[in-house]
């Protein structure tokens, strides 16, 4: 029934003249898998304008959208080595302190440049005042960098959400979706939904090193928020005010679990469809 009333909401902008959608991507599959929605909603006649940094891994000029650049001050061998390193250490295997230990590290080191990335689309004077005066109906953006979410907040514009999750479990906090570590699996763990002691032992560990990184991680956009917004806000604070949260689950992959009622599952929807040889 969300859906459906999703895509008529959707189709009756298209009777009027088209909506003018405001696009604040996260480069890497996160973009790969929100461009094939975008060119689709651009064949129902609305009009969208992407935000994205000179310097990205897959977002880059095309004739399907109206681009917006901004600099940034590294190149983009940094860009690159920064995303491999992390996906490195996303999955690499050992004791679980070491883990731990190396995914602090990355995370301090990373944390600085995602923060920069923000904060020279935010203070890029010529770009803010083109999207305060270009009228637009809503943004869309992925919320595992809130970058977005502090536009649509300067902006005051609705937000629609496209997000696979946020490691760290503060989708959950946002949309205060029940998520007992007892039950709930956490990501990377490699467990299931039924869990015998130890394995909730283990799971009570992750979720303990998870809110330590996220606070660690999102600390920064809070401080970045506030001081553009002019008042004292959270992540979380900005997350909540989503209208709708495209969410890719599948429950044939992912655990079943309780949603609220603007979440909305799209699973299937990944990356770009290509032809695979036999």
């Amino acid at each position: 029934q969300v859906t459906a009333t999703l895509f008529l909401l959707l189709s009756v902008l298209g009777l009027a003249a088209g909506g003018k959608l405001l696009v604040v991507p996260v480069d890497g599959s996160h973009w790969l898998s929100m461009r094939e929605v975008l060119v689709g909603l651009r064949q129902k006649g609305h009009e969208i304008v992407v935000v994205a940094p000179e310097v990205s891994l897959h977002i880059k000029p095309t004739k399907d959208f109206v681009m917006k650049m901004y600099p940034l001050p590294f190149t983009q061998e940094q860009l690159e080595q920064m995303i491999g390193t992390i996906s490195n250490t996303a999955f690499e295997e050992g004791p679980f302190l070491l883990r731990v230990f190396k995914t602090y590290q990355q995370a301090k080191n990373n944390s600085a440049m995602f923060v920069s990335m923000c904060s020279h689309l935010l203070y890029n004077k010529e770009l803010i005042r083109y999207l305060e005066e270009s009228k637009f109906d809503a943004v869309f953006t992925d919320p595992m960098l809130p970058c977005g979410q502090i536009v649509a907040e300067h902006l005051s514009l609705p937000s629609v959400y496209f997000l696979r999750g946020i490691p760290c479990g503060l989708d959950f906090e946002a949309t205060q979706c029940p998520h007992p570590p007892s039950y709930v699996p956490r990501t990377l763990t490699a467990l299931a939904d039924r869990m015998n002691f130890l394995q909730r032992v283990k799971n009570m560990m992750f979720a303990i090193q998870n809110n330590f990184l996220c606070n660690f991680f999102f600390q920064p956009y809070s401080e970045l928020a506030s001081e553009f917004l002019q008042r004292d806000v959270t992540v979380s604070d900005l997350l909540r005010q989503a209208s709708v949260w495209l969410v890719r689950l599948d429950f044939t992959l992912d655990y079943p679990r309780p949603l609220m009622p603007n979440i909305v599952v799209i699973g299937g929807v990944n990356c770009g469809h290509k032809k695979l040889t036999q």
